[in-house]
């Protein structure tokens, strides 16, 4: 199965992330995005990240020219999509807006295009059934930040095709990600595992065991993680933290994945992490210090 034209849906941090590898990778990619200054700001995202490497030694300034030429952007899905052989979708975290979009994908694309998603947490299943080619529709989960993670986990939808699924590995491999390929039952694994520990976290923060800081510390050099739960959440988006709990809570009907009331509140409040500035810990603009949320140091 030849997958060269590649379409990717979202031109947030994780799909001009998904485009900049592919784009990297030689293949045609095209963008897609409703909000033309949201694709103008992803093109000098990718443009920024490809110099980075340049600068690093680890692409040619040909190299990085290259895959700045095999990059194009569309505001339009219906001709974003004409002549894809994949499209990844990288929308939002949110049930009703995927079903929206792979209803217009499944309209919209060639009938050999497989039609992949990027969630973190959603049915590949509960996605498929909203277009007429459930054999066609896998996860494609990439890790962020995209163009340095290797990991690429690969969900089988109940009627995700044997042949589709190998095509998914294959191409995951083009691109020099490590390809893991699992079923389809609520958070996957990467979150299913991920979110609780996570959740526990601010659980000890609630419930007054130890402050931020001892918390990101502890696992930090007692368990060799490279970033504490805490910050971790931050970096993710406490929202999305708070949507992938709620799907895990609700696809499993056990408490244990119940959001800590803190999660909650902080979301409700608007403390996304570093997309607002403010989670668990303070983020200022050109600083990589990190400083303990005023709420967490009273």
């Amino acid at each position: 199965m030849s997958l060269k034209n590649i379409t990717v849906i979202g031109a947030g941090t994780m799909g001009n992330g998904i485009a900049h590898v592919f784009a990297q990778s030689g293949f045609t990619v095209t963008l897609v995005d409703v909000n033309v200054m949201q694709l103008e700001k992803a093109m000098q995202t990718i443009e920024k990240n490809l110099e980075r490497q340049v600068t690093k030694g680890t692409l040619t300034a040909e190299q990085k020219k290259q895959a700045l030429a095999n990059l194009t952007t569309q505001s339009d899905l219906t001709r974003g999509v004409a002549h894809a052989d994949l499209v990844v979708e990288a929308a939002t975290e949110n049930v009703e807006l995927k079903l929206k979009i792979f209803a217009q994908l499944d309209e919209a694309a060639p009938a050999h295009t497989i039609l992949a998603t990027n969630t973190s947490s959603i049915s590949i299943t509960k996605i498929a059934a909203a277009t007429q080619r459930p054999e066609k529709v896998i996860g494609m989960h990439f890790m962020n930040p995209v163009p340095v993670m290797k990991l690429v986990e690969i969900i089988n939808g109940y009627a995700t095709q044997k042949e589709v699924s190998d095509s998914i590995v294959s191409l995951s491999k083009e691109l020099g990600k490590i390809p893991c390929v699992v079923n389809d039952y609520p958070g996957f694994i990467a979150n299913r595992i991920l979110m609780p520990m996570i959740n526990e976290a601010i659980y000890s923060l609630y419930e007054n065991v130890a402050g931020v800081e001892a918390i990101d510390t502890v696992m930090k050099l007692g368990m060799a993680h490279p970033m504490g739960p805490l910050q971790l959440a931050d970096f993710i988006g406490l929202d999305v933290c708070l949507s992938i709990l709620n799907v895990l809570h609700q696809g499993f009907g056990n408490p244990k994945y119940a959001p800590c009331p803190l999660l909650v509140n902080m979301v409700t409040a608007g403390k996304l992490g570093v997309k607002s500035g403010e989670g668990f810990y303070s983020y200022t603009a050109g600083s990589k210090e990190l400083v303990v949320s005023k709420a967490f140091t009273k």
